[in-house]
């Protein structure tokens, strides 16, 4: 099964491509915006797909199954992701797939942690909050939740156990997060990045038969813009 892998829950556009049958030969793509640069997911999403097929020989037909980052992460990106790999199913026939991004990101940072440790996926949701969930020896243990990050090191304080912490959330609460007794890898480590490979490995497990109009992002709190329209008025003066 050749399997294509997106993911725009966060500010990176990630693609990679994995056939079952050479697991070892995954490829993958990605951008990462500089600083101070607005995520590329619009521009960049459907080219690095492109150019990931044609690196491999293949075209969008060829694509057995397309595996989508359902999120938590940032509105738009989720909105970009999905309504992407939707329309590329819907094109070639492929299979879709939604997969968490936060179980993606804690997947590709197993091998980093030590025995017996749990991963915590921790991503940004901005607005001082988190988007996390946490799993150990592969069975989830911190429920996906958003929260503020003093909330998240008490709630992992509480489940006790060692931690590796990953993902630009980590990075952020780093302090909250090490002070609850999770070790936060330095900030350049891949660890940190949502992983394209990861994204088809999880896309692997998921039955067949899939309805595409199920596969719906994941965005764990209303966007700010419906938040904002609930917020009670200031009285002009």
């Amino acid at each position: 099964m050749i399997v294509l892998g997106l993911d725009t829950a966060t500010s990176a556009t990630a693609v990679a491509l994995l056939d079952d049958r050479r697991p070892a030969d995954a490829r993958e793509r990605r951008h990462e915006p500089a600083a101070g640069e607005r995520p590329g997911h619009a521009a960049q999403l459907l080219a690095l797909a492109a150019e990931l097929l044609e690196s491999a020989g293949l075209r969008f037909a060829d694509v057995d199954r397309i595996a989508v980052g359902v999120g938590p992460g940032t509105f738009t990106g989720l909105r970009i992701g999905v309504a992407t790999a939707r329309a590329l199913a819907q094109g070639s026939g492929a299979e879709l797939v939604g997969v968490s991004t936060l179980r993606a990101l804690a997947l590709a940072a197993e091998p980093a942690a030590p025995a017996g440790s749990g991963v915590l996926a921790v991503i940004d949701a901005r607005r001082g909050e988190a988007f996390a969930a946490g799993w150990r020896g592969g069975e989830p243990v911190v429920a996906q939740a958003a929260l503020a990050p003093a909330a998240l090191a008490e709630r992992v304080a509480a489940e006790g156990g060692r931690w590796l912490a990953v993902g630009d959330g980590a990075l952020r609460f780093r302090t909250d997060l090490e002070g609850a007794g999770c070790r936060v890898p330095p900030d350049d480590r891949a660890e940190h990045r949502v992983s394209g490979r990861a994204v088809c490995g999880l896309a692997l497990l998921a039955p067949p038969g899939v309805v595409r109009d199920l596969v719906v992002p994941d965005y764990l709190r209303l966007p700010d813009a419906v938040l904002a329209r609930h917020q009670p008025r200031r009285p002009l003066t």
